[in-house]
């Protein structure tokens, strides 16, 4: 199994994650286990994937709308957002839609081109379980999250700012 950051622990990660085929092909869904699915397959096949052995996931590329899910986040316990790049940084926006628009409570992980620098502001926008890149070293990625102890802007996981708080 790979290891992943989840809520700050180094944890083995129980999802098989399902990737679409070069050509866009829609990949094939073992009958049992964890899978983290494209968005193209759950839309396809959601009423399928419901009802299979096993919890069943979604991922979302950069480019993909939250709006598309809505209405099935009850049943979905983990939602991954794929970060195509290092620069592409649209996948900020995604969990903060999830955590505070749609009240989601699952997981939210973050996979791709992911690496340390970005674990701590990931967190404030909502993400809980982080899969690094291949180059990243889960133990000494964890003292990210303690590197800037006070944040002075409003968050998902602070959502007062800074002076807001002080006041109190």
């Amino acid at each position: 199994m790979e290891k992943l950051i989840r809520n700050r622990r180094v944890v083995a990660d129980p999802w098989q994650l399902l990737e679409l085929a070069a050509d866009g092909a829609l990949p094939s869904v073992p009958a049992e286990g964890d899978v983290i699915v494209p968005l193209k397959l759950w839309l396809e096949r959601r009423d399928a994937l419901a009802v299979r052995l096993g919890r069943t996931g979604v991922w979302l590329d950069s480019k993909d709308a939250v709006e598309t899910i809505a209405a099935d986040l009850r049943r979905l316990p983990l939602v991954a957002v794929r970060f195509p790049s290092f620069a592409d940084g649209r996948g900020f926006s995604t969990a903060r839609l999830l955590r505070e628009r749609y009240a989601y409570a699952g997981e939210i992980r973050a996979f791709g081109d992911v690496g340390r620098d970005l674990l701590l502001n990931l967190q404030r926008c909502g993400f809980d379980a982080f899969a690094l890149r291949s180059t990243e070293d889960e133990q000494s990625a964890l003292q990210a999250f303690d590197e800037l102890p006070v944040a002075y802007q409003a968050s998902v996981t602070e959502p007062q700012p800074l002076f807001r708080r002080r006041l109190a």
